[in-house]
Formats: C-alpha cells, sequence, structure tokens
C-alpha cells in the first residue's frame, strides 16, 4: 500500500447536483469516484424526490467536470444485475464501460452497485470483464482494507448518525505500519438538496482537509 491513512469518495449517478459536490471537493482538496450510467446520461432522465426534481446531465462537459477525479461504471441503464444473463450483462456493463473509455479517454476498473444488487454470479462475471472493485450500498463503520473489493462495504454513507465520530477517530488513529486505513464515504448528490444539509459535507471536507498524514484519492488510487 502507498498509504497508512486514506480517504475517498463515492457518488452515483451524474446528476447536476453533481457540480455544486465537485467544486466542494476541488476546494478542499478531496479525490472521489462517479460512477456514470452512460446509457441514459442525459437530462431527459429525471425524477424527483420529496419535490426536489433530479436531472442527470449531458455528457457534454463531463469530462471537464470531473478531471482530476475517477469515472466508473454503475451499469449502462442502472439496472439491477442480479437477474441478469450473461448477454444482458455484456451490454449492461461492457457497454457502458467501453463508452466510458471512448467519451472521457480511461477503461474503468471500478464500480457501484445499482441498488446495491450483487450476488456471487455477478460478481465473478465483473472480475471476469476486469472490474477490480465494486461497492454495495451497505456500511461497515469500519476503516479496514476490504478483503473482497468486488463487493466493499463503503465506511458508511454522508447521512450516517456516526460520520462526524467516525472522522474523530480516523483523524486520531495511528495506524501499524502493515495495517493501513480506509475512511470510505458514499451517496447520491441530490440527497444533500433533498435533506437540506449541504453543510455537512462541507463540515466534513473542511475536518479532514489538508493533513500530512492522510492520502486523498479515488477509489481506483486507494484500492487498485
Amino acid at each position: 500500500m502507498k498509504y497508512r491513512k486514506a480517504l475517498t469518495f463515492s457518488y452515483d449517478d451524474g446528476i447536476e447536483q453533481d457540480r455544486k459536490l465537485v467544486e466542494i471537493f476541488n476546494r478542499y482538496g478531496m479525490k472521489a469516484t462517479f460512477n456514470l450510467n452512460t446509457g441514459i446520461q442525459s437530462p431527459e432522465s429525471n425524477f424527483e424526490i420529496e419535490g426536489v426534481h433530479i436531472n442527470r446531465m449531458k455528457q457534454d462537459g463531463l469530462a471537464e467536470l470531473y478531471k482530476g477525479h475517477e469515472i466508473a461504471t454503475h451499469g449502462l441503464t442502472h439496472a439491477a444485475p442480479t437477474d441478469m444473463t450473461k448477454e444482458e450483462l455484456d451490454k449492461e456493463f461492457i457497454t457502458d464501460m467501453k463508452n466510458i473509455e471512448r467519451i472521457y479517454g480511461t477503461y474503468p476498473v471500478g464500480m457501484a452497485y445499482a441498488y446495491g444488487c450483487v450476488n456471487d454470479t455477478v460478481a465473478k462475471y465483473l472480475k471476469s470483464i476486469g472490474i477490480k472493485y465494486g461497492r454495495t450500498v451497505e456500511s461497515s463503520h469500519s476503516f479496514e482494507i476490504p478483503k473482497e473489493p468486488i463487493k466493499l462495504k463503503a465506511t458508511c454513507h454522508h447521512d450516517d448518525e456516526m460520520l462526524f465520530e467516525l472522522a474523530e477517530k480516523f483523524i486520531k488513529a495511528e495506524p501499524k505500519e502493515d495495517e493501513p486505513m480506509l475512511f470510505y464515504v458514499w451517496g447520491h448528490s441530490y440527497e444533500f438538496d433533498v435533506n437540506n444539509n449541504w453543510d455537512r459535507i462541507e463540515k466534513f471536507c473542511k475536518m479532514m482537509a489538508g493533513r500530512d498524514d492522510i492520502f486523498y484519492g479515488t477509489n481506483r488510487e486507494c484500492l487498485v
């Protein structure tokens, strides 16, 4: 491992609120992975939660927006993969991965499971096509490097009631040379509008920023 302590973020769906989130991350020197669905990456793919209108962004300009961060696959159409045939899996993931390479210039090695859906068959398939890590929607409340990164649990969601308690613990921790620690936070940026709590991620980033003993990296940089 190239670090003793590392912090990374994972955000899904390529939606308009990512613009504000990226600005916050960049201001505090954070690195994140953004999981996109290239088959539905357009403003026409929209939905509403508790009165908040949520639009996916156009493909144009996203390479520049996410510059310095990582783009990973979330499936071509955000479909749950667990009931798919081999042909359906190929279309959902290989097509999406090729699109990401064509549009953004880097072939992805990571992903986030749509709806958190994964089983052993899906995990084995993804490993066979070159995926090195896949994020579920479960929390570990742990800083351990995942033993099975193809079905990794994040440390926590950004709305987890333990977020700041975990942050304090991580800051104070002094890991052993051979036991690196990873703080992994995930979510959807539209949730900050739905819950009216952008101050939460700003407070967290400010708290964690500028520390010589923390490596700030994308999921790929921290896990592969």
